[in-house]
């Protein structure tokens, strides 16, 4: 039997399910008035700054992890009912911080799914107790752990937090699966790991425990990308063309099964060392179907250009998230994103660059014989 790899589409993207929102794009051309009127389709949400790891790889040291920013709920209900009225169709819950630190994050969930907006995490996973699954993971579509170290060593090298974290979240992870099966909830369940230096060589023998001990969907093996204003240079000359990093990639497919997925992103990886002139020259996604929502309770177009007063539309402690979407800062973010912004010196691989690739060729007419369906 024949195993498709990417059955969660983790290397690829899901505009094209989309054609209603993407019809918007096009015939609005080059009318803010209209892409204005274009709510996002996807939010990331950043419910703490706070964070208990500091990893090495992390690319929002430069926001400062700071423990007093922390969206009050009473605000957070207010935002998610406009968000679900305007036709935003799901959430992640993630951001500069940790999600699961949020004490209110079970209520929190409860209404995204209330308002009709599907629900999913990227968590370390360490302080995932049994409330939370419990309470919440029926209402997720998809849960992702970082774990970016095969071992107890490299974890917490990579983490830079106590080895014991690592058992930890496996255990977090396993009753959060066996609470899914038992109660045959919808919820998918993964891991991620950042493939670096440290944990290259631990990654079969990881990959094993995810798939026996843990029990989950898949394990998602990316390569890390520098995000220019992170604070952390430690990865500036990864080369993922080394067979050292990548020598692993075939015994890691083998482990797959027809309940265990690894989706090791060689193409994204591929993505450092192509030629960048033949990379798209608009971004179409940032400022119309995704946002990001800062602890602080600020609203960004793009979370790779975090404190940048250009793509920062608003905040939610003083105006509803519809008047930030509709505003006029958005207006300029919009008007600078489409003719300043040079994308040619923004992050490789940023979360969108597989949409934008899609966009780019449809807004550019960039497809051959795109007649021959």
């Amino acid at each position: 039997m024949e195993i498709v790899s990417d059955k969660f589409s983790i290397d690829g993207h899901k505009m094209a399910y989309h054609p209603v929102e993407v019809a918007k794009l096009l015939s609005a051309e080059d009318d803010i008035s209209k892409l204005l009127d274009i709510y996002p389709i996807y939010v990331e949400v950043s419910p703490v700054g706070a964070c208990n790891h500091r990893c090495t790889f992390c690319a929002v040291d430069y926001i400062g992890y700071e423990a007093t920013n922390r969206i009050e709920v009473d605000v957070m209900m207010k935002v998610l009912e406009d968000m679900g009225s305007n036709g935003v169709k799901s959430i992640m819950y993630a951001g500069e911080g940790e999600p699961l630190i949020h004490k209110k994050i079970n209520e929190i969930v409860a209404k995204t799914k209330e308002v009709g907006i599907d629900v999913s995490f990227t968590t370390n996973a360490v302080a995932m107790g049994d409330r939370f699954i419990e309470e919440s993971l029926q209402h997720t579509s998809w849960l992702k752990a970082s774990v970016n170290g095969g071992s107890a060593k490299s974890y917490a090298q990579v983490h830079r937090t106590r080895e014991k974290d690592f058992q930890r979240v496996i255990n977090n992870l396993k009753k959060a699966v066996e609470f899914r099966n038992k109660n045959k909830l919808d919820c998918t369940i993964g891991v991620q790991s950042v493939l670096l230096p440290e944990n290259a060589n631990d990654m079969v023998d990881f990959a094993k425990i995810v798939r026996d001990e843990i029990g989950a969907d898949y394990l998602v093996i990316k390569p890390f990308s520098q995000e220019e204003s992170s604070i952390n240079r430690l990865y500036d000359n990864i080369d993922y063309r080394s067979m050292t990093l990548r020598a692993n990639e075939k015994k890691l497919k083998e482990l797959e099964s027809d309940n265990f997925k690894v989706s090791y992103r060689s193409e994204t990886m591929s993505n450092y060392h192509e030629d960048q002139s033949n990379r798209y020259t608009a971004c179409y996604s940032t400022p119309i179907y995704m946002a990001y929502l800062m602890a602080e309770g600020s609203v960004y177009g793009c979370k790779d250009h975090l404190l940048d007063p250009n793509f920062c539309y608003g905040n939610i402690n003083e105006n509803t998230f519809s008047e930030i979407w509709k505003g006029e800062n958005r207006r300029k973010g919009i008007e600078y994103v489409l003719n300043e912004l040079d994308v040619s010196k923004c992050r490789v691989n940023c979360r969108m660059d597989k949409v934008n690739r899609y966009l780019f060729d449809l807004k550019e007419n960039k497809i051959n014989h795109i007649n021959f369906i």
